[in-house]
């Protein structure tokens, strides 16, 4: 069973996270066929943080050695990207909204300058 209840599901060849993201995925992809927006995109990866290393070494033979992983880079993945009356438009299609989701949404804002929309 799945943490939120939502089940995964597929149309057209994509698997989506849950009904809910199925069901806007088609709405959008009906907004594209009638010229109401353009490039849709799914599942587009935004950087929020990069990842940070130990400083880079000397290997035994004299090169370069890049520094062990610290911590892994943060990135928010976007449900949906489109441009609508010539602006990109990112949304996530949301149930519940976690911790962890609020804190991306705002770096989106923060680092991106990009307000992310739920549906």
């Amino acid at each position: 069973m799945r943490k939120y209840r939502n089940q995964k599901c597929s149309f057209d060849g994509m698997t989506f996270d849950s009904k809910h993201e199925r069901d806007r995925y088609c709405e959008l992809r009906l907004l594209q066929k009638a010229g109401v927006i353009s490039d849709l995109r799914c599942q587009v990866s935004f950087r929020l943080v990069p990842e940070q290393r130990e400083p880079d070494g000397t290997g035994p033979r004299g090169g370069r050695r890049r520094g062990r992983v610290l911590e892994k880079a943060v990135d928010y993945v976007a449900d949906f990207v489109y441009v609508k009356d010539g602006q990109t438009v990112v949304e996530d299609a949301k149930g519940v909204r976690t911790k962890d989701y609020i804190i991306k949404r705002k770096l989106m804002l923060w680092l991106h300058g990009i307000r992310v929309q739920e549906v």
